[in-house]
C-alpha cells in the first residue's frame, strides 16, 4: 500500500506542480482566501441539511454550561459563515473568531437571520492566538470542521482551555482520517496535498481525537461516526465535547 500511495501521489504532485508555483509564490493562498468563503457558503447548505440532526444532538444541552446570569457566553473558533447559529440557544452572546477577514460579509448576513442570538463581535485571528480573549471569560468554545486545518492542534486546544471558565465546555465536530487499511484511508493518503492546496489547508489524514484525549480536559464525550455526505473522502467524523 505505502508503494502505491507513494507513486500515486508523484503523479499528482506533478500534475499539481502549476499550484504547488503558485502557492510558493504567495498567489494561491491569496486566491483561496479570496474565494474559499464562497464555496463555504453552498458547502454548508448541504453539509447542514445532512448533518442537522447531529448538529442538534451536539449542541442539545449547550444551556447547561450557562454561567450565573443564565445567558450563554459562546466563543466559536473557525465561525466561517456562521453555519452553527441556528443551533445555538435563545439569547446566547457569540464572539466569532477566524483568521479570514473574507467571511465578515457571510458572517453579517447569518447574524441578520439569526436574531435570536446576541452577538458581541468578530475577532480576525488565528485559533491558537486568542490574545484578544481573556482567561477563563467564556463559557463554551465550539469548533467544527476547524482542526483539519489549523498549523498546531495542541496550541488550538491549549488556547481553549486557558479560555475557558471552570467548568465550561469545548465542542467539536471534525472530519478525520478513516480507519487504517481501508480504502478512504489509501484514498485520504494519496489525495491529501492536493486537498490540502484545494480547500485552503484541509487535511484529510489528521486523527483529531488523539490530541482531544491528551488534553488536560476533566472529561471528554466523543463519539466517532460515519457522517451521512457524499464525500466519501470526508465521512470518518468524531463529535462531542470536552469540559474544563
Amino acid at each position: 500500500m505505502a508503494l502505491s500511495i507513494f507513486i500515486l501521489r508523484l503523479i499528482l504532485y506533478i500534475l499539481a506542480l502549476p499550484m504547488y508555483l503558485l502557492n510558493f509564490l504567495g498567489v494561491w493562498s491569496w486566491i483561496c482566501k479570496k474565494y474559499f468563503p464562497h464555496f463555504l457558503v453552498r458547502f454548508t447548505v448541504t453539509y447542514n441539511e445532512r448533518m442537522a440532526s447531529k448538529k442538534q444532538e451536539l449542541f442539545s444541552n449547550l444551556q447547561e454550561f450557562a454561567g450565573p446570569s443564565g445567558k450563554l457566553s459562546l466563543l466559536e473558533v473557525g465561525c466561517g459563515t456562521g453555519a452553527n447559529f441556528k443551533f445555538y440557544p435563545h439569547g446566547c452572546r457569540v464572539t466569532c473568531i477566524d483568521p479570514n477577514p473574507n467571511f465578515e460579509k457571510f458572517l453579517i448576513k447569518s447574524i441578520a437571520e439569526n436574531r435570536h442570538l446576541q452577538f458581541e463581535r468578530f475577532v480576525v485571528a488565528a485559533g491558537e492566538n486568542m490574545h484578544q480573549v481573556a482567561d477563563n471569560s467564556v463559557d463554551v468554545v465550539v469548533c467544527t470542521l476547524v482542526l483539519c486545518s489549523v498549523q498546531n492542534q495542541e496550541k488550538i486546544l491549549r488556547e481553549v482551555y486557558r479560555v475557558l471558565r471552570p467548568g465550561g465546555a469545548f465542542y467539536f465536530m471534525e472530519h478525520v482520517a478513516a480507519k487504517p487499511s481501508t480504502w478512504n484511508y489509501f484514498w485520504q493518503q494519496v489525495l491529501n496535498p492536493v486537498w490540502f492546496l484545494l480547500f485552503d489547508g484541509c487535511s484529510l489524514t489528521r486523527e483529531s481525537w488523539k490530541p482531544l484525549e491528551r488534553a488536560n480536559f476533566s472529561k471528554l464525550k466523543l463519539q466517532h461516526i460515519h457522517a451521512p455526505l457524499t464525500w466519501e473522502l470526508v465521512r470518518p467524523h468524531i463529535f462531542g465535547y470536552a469540559v474544563k
